[in-house]
């Protein structure tokens, strides 16, 4: 332990800190899921008034001499020091680092930008009208750079890397471009050979009927609660765009359901569930302390990827769920069948939309993502140009071109939020999950014959124990190694996909 009071103010102030930015979440949720369109310049302001409030918090000037007290603290203990102790401090002079770089009016502005860039974003989708949210991207998108560049001046980071070193610490351009090239040559060899098998294969069956909302939504939580959700800790709402926010102890998912189809909100519930878990299974003893959080973004997707696309869409999960939703739907035909529902859900398909797409094509709109941001920080990417780079670019990778702009640059809600630099976690995400999904089926035999009951603890306590527990006292190719032997290797995922569509 430190046994330093130095330490102990960090500790006290880095959980008012968290505590604040656990307020922003909630406000956060509430303007996607219940707050009335007339509140949003409100909730810009109070989100912006959180945001420099914290801001404020960790860069007075008493953090500095704190922080190099109790660094000096610890390095008299040695190696009788606590590794958590240890990952703590070295994570809190990460964050002061970062907001030190950064002045309070710029943090501010980003806030207000964001909150009023998204809104417009909400209307200019449902029009199919990028030009109506272009003018407040540009700003969005001046804040950003200007945030990049005082960033990358105080951590010796290319812009672009100061910016994902948000998201996913540790991972950086290079690292990324290379698992990106890599994937890019598998997708072009891999994805007509399995275009071309599935032509050969009867097409699926379409599951048809009316699915009324209310059943999904009930299906849903009955399929969060079975993965081990908790409701005493958790709701589930409706939005535009389904997600996992809130805290640890107070999770918040939101859903949308269509009608006519009742596959995106099941599989998005578990993808969402995913998350869930994750942020419930964080140390409690480490709770709104920096190394009590998870270890980034890509460590995040990985948890909602191998629930989602490595768990229930396997064989042996598909099996139960075919007479889990004969039952509910009251279906019945072989559209209900087990290897029609693997047809269909598995189905690899080039489509405009990233969130709809298949885990074969699905790292191709990321990869457009990463080198459309790239382009866009360095100046080389008008907001003007986009639509026209977004539908070159995704011609070369799959060879389609968005009919409109809801179908293209304006499908994701990232940009338009500030988010630069998080597309990469979804793809180091998925090429983890297969590699963690690997590491447990090694782990506990019994593994597909849980799934074949329906049965996810098997699989969810292994994820604690390896991934969840750890917090981020160890980062995201360190939790790899300690989970599987190895750190990030997308030999795993392509393995995966080889073994499921090619096999």
């Amino acid at each position: 332990m430190f046994d330093h009071a130095a330490y102990d103010r960090l500790k006290a102030r880095f959980a008012r800190i968290a505590t604040l930015s656990e307020a922003g979440a909630m406000l956060g949720w509430d303007a996607a899921a219940l707050m009335p369109p007339g509140g949003a310049v409100a909730r810009g302001d109070q989100l912006a008034v959180l945001a420099g409030v914290a801001h404020a918090l960790v860069t007075a000037p008493e953090v500095a001499e704190d922080l190099d007290a109790a660094e000096v603290a610890a390095e008299g203990a040695g190696t009788a020091g606590d590794p958590w102790e240890a990952a703590n401090l070295r994570l809190m002079r990460r964050e002061h680092a970062r907001a030190t770089a950064l002045p309070a009016d710029l943090v501010e502005a980003e806030a207000r930008a964001n909150s009023a860039c998204e809104k417009i974003w909400r209307e200019a989708r449902a029009a199919a009208d990028f030009s109506m949210v272009a003018p407040s991207l540009k700003i969005v998108l001046g804040l950003v750079r200007e945030r990049a560049a005082a960033l990358s001046e105080r951590l010796g980071l290319s812009p672009y890397d100061a910016l994902m070193d948000l998201y996913q610490p540790g991972m950086l351009t290079a690292d990324v471009q290379g698992l990106f090239d890599r994937y890019e040559t598998f997708l072009a060899t891999a994805l007509p050979r399995v275009e071309e098998r599935q032509r050969k294969s009867p097409p699926p069956i379409r599951l048809s009927g009316n699915f009324p909302a209310d059943t999904q939504e009930t299906l849903c939580r009955r399929l969060a609660e079975r993965a081990g959700l908790d409701f005493n800790h958790a709701r589930l709402d409706r939005s535009l765009h389904p997600f996992c926010s809130g805290t640890p102890s107070d999770v918040r998912i939101t859903m949308r359901y269509d009608e006519s189809d009742p596959v995106q909100a099941m599989m998005a519930v578990l993808h969402e569930t995913g998350h869930a878990l994750y942020e419930r299974g964080l140390p409690d003893a480490w709770a709104r302390q920096p190394v009590g959080a998870a270890s980034g973004m890509a460590a995040h997707e990985s948890q909602s990827l191998i629930l989602e696309m490595q768990a229930c869409r396997s064989d042996p999960f598909l099996g139960w769920l075919s007479t889990e939703l004969v039952s509910v739907f009251n279906g019945a035909g072989p559209a209900w069948a087990p290897s029609n529902l693997a047809r269909l859900w598995r189905r690899v398909e080039r489509g405009f939309i990233r969130v709809d797409a298949d885990e074969m094509t699905y790292p191709a709109h990321v990869i457009m993502r990463f080198r459309l941001e790239q382009a866009m920080v360095r100046g080389a990417l008008s907001v003007d140009d986009l639509p026209g780079a977004w539908a070159e670019e995704l011609n070369r990778l799959l060879g389609i071109v968005p009919p409109d702009d809801s179908r293209g640059c304006l499908q994701d809600i990232h940009w338009y939020e500030g988010m630069f630099g998080y597309f990469p976690a979804y793809t180091l995400g998925a090429m983890a999950a297969a590699q963690l999904m690997a590491a447990a089926r090694a782990a506990v035999p019994e593994l597909d014959r849980a799934l074949a009951k329906g049965d996810l603890a098997p699989l969810t306590h292994w994820l604690h124990a390896h991934v969840h527990a750890h917090g981020s006292r160890l980062d995201f190719n360190e939790l790899l190694t300690e989970a599987t032997g190895r750190k990030l290797d997308p030999a795993a995922f392509e393995a995966h996909l080889t073994s499921r569509y090619l096999s």
